[in-house]
């Protein structure tokens, strides 16, 4: 019996193989050739299990190539900080940006994601890494001015479209990063940085992250920053945070805020994704949610006792990483990275990302929506969802239920490009100099 049925479990995937290949996107074809010998091949994607509809694909794709599409969080600056990789090439595995899927996805605004380990708050140098981290930003637009350019307004990812380029933007992950300084935090702005997501899954000290209440939310300190954020202009991230120091956020902020990856949690039950309440409130402040592509934040229910068996099942292969790398943090996240996306979950129908995107729309409305994919920062997306390569299928799915193109706009990068815009313009009222008005308060050492 067990044979039979494993006859025809694979006779069921060869024939959905085969029905679906015509839909998979160039960039999906494409494989590093060391990949293809040394690392299992990834699962072919698709934008949907049914058969495409080529007149709306078609136009689909019109709309992508005109509008203006940003990604507010890419974490494929790991690898170039750590390993000086060159968006040119292929990808090294298991990431999977580079400049020609970023072109075939249309995005013309990419903020790259300066994650900082909290093992830099135990052992030092979390400013220093972040700092790595912008050279890194710098030396891809360095080395590819005819498709690359930093930025670092709503005006420059515009001036980007006009030249057919790729805006370069940064966005700092874990306010650790500033070392409890605003004049550090007053640094990072010079130097290009505009968003900083206020903690990471760590609690610092300052703001509580997700699932804590050690400080119950912001710190007078924790309000300070985000004050100075807006004077200067810097987009305040809610991801991340607790519930509560959203709320603050909320309370303090001038500006309008983003969650520049995270979903909404009535679809998908984790405290990384957003409550209705605060959904509300994120409208009323005037910002954005950009929804997040991973598996397990798009749909809990089905991904969460998957992904605990995956564990279970690489728990000692982890441990013994853990001990090889216990000094070399950057090291032990990219072999953890290689771990689990050789042990791939079974991949989810991109219509359940679509429903977030729905039930934000339906909650806080259309101008409080967008793209945060998470590309690199994770290995579990829906089909269709998996890289950059594949953003016009967002565009197709949202057309077939019915989204104007004027709407679809405004997803893919207008709610973005506006709240970016008003944060510029609180900036301009509060103050006409960077360090001028500015605090110098730090705490701590």
């Amino acid at each position: 019996m067990k044979r039979r049925r494993l006859l025809f479990s694979i006779l069921t995937v060869l024939l959905s193989i085969s029905f679906i290949a015509s839909a998979i996107p160039a960039g999906a074809q494409r494989t590093n050739q060391r990949q293809r010998t040394t690392q299992p091949t990834q699962r072919p994607s698709t934008s949907t299990r049914s058969a495409r509809d080529e007149a709306l694909w078609q136009r689909a794709l019109a709309i992508h190539r005109r509008a203006i599409v940003v990604d507010t969080h890419n974490d494929v600056t790991t690898p170039m900080t750590n390993d000086d990789y060159d968006l040119s090439g292929n990808p090294p595995y298991p990431y999977r940006t580079n400049i020609d899927r970023l072109k075939k996805g249309g995005v013309t605004g990419l903020f790259f994601s300066l994650y900082i380990k909290p093992w830099y708050v135990k052992n030092g140098g979390a400013a220093r890494r972040t700092l790595d981290m912008i050279d890194s930003v710098y030396r891809a637009a360095e080395r590819h001015p005819n498709d690359l350019m930093l930025a670092t307004s709503a005006a420059d990812i515009r001036h980007a479209k006009a030249q057919n380029k790729i805006a370069c933007l940064m966005g700092i992950e874990g306010g650790h990063a500033i070392e409890n300084s605003l004049p550090t935090l007053r640094e990072f702005y010079r130097l290009g940085v505009r968003y900083m997501t206020l903690t990471w899954n760590n609690t610092n000290d300052w703001a509580d992250a997700r699932g804590d209440n050690t400080h119950n939310g912001l710190t007078d300190f924790g309000k300070e920053v985000v004050r100075e954020m807006n004077r200067l202009g810097m987009l305040v991230d809610i991801s991340h945070v607790s519930d509560k120091t959203m709320s603050d956020a909320l309370d303090v902020s001038k500006a309008p805020v983003i969650a520049s990856h995270s979903s909404a949690r009535a679809i998908s039950n984790v405290a990384r994704n957003i409550p209705d309440d605060l959904l509300k409130r994120i409208a009323k402040n005037g910002g954005v949610v950009q929804v997040n592509f991973y598996s397990l934040f798009v749909d809990q229910k089905t991904v969460a006792p998957q992904s605990d068996e995956r564990g279970k099942r690489l728990q000692a292969q982890q441990e013994a990483l853990s001990v090889k790398y216990a000094n070399d943090p950057e090291r032990l996240a990219e072999e953890s990275d290689k771990l689990e996306a050789q042990n791939p979950l079974p991949p989810l129908p991109i219509s359940k990302l679509i429903d977030h995107i729905d039930h934000i729309v339906k909650i806080a409305g259309i101008d409080h929506v967008g793209l945060g994919p998470d590309f690199d920062g994770a290995n579990d997306f829906p089909e269709g969802a998996r890289d950059e390569s594949m953003l016009p299928n967002i565009t197709y799915e949202l057309l077939k239920r019915g989204y104007s193109e004027q709407d679809i706009d405004k997803i893919l990068g207008g709610n973005l490009l506006r709240v970016f815009g008003q944060a510029e313009m609180v900036a301009r009222k509060m103050s006409r100099t960077i360090s001028g008005g500015g605090s110098t308060r730090r705490i701590g050492k």
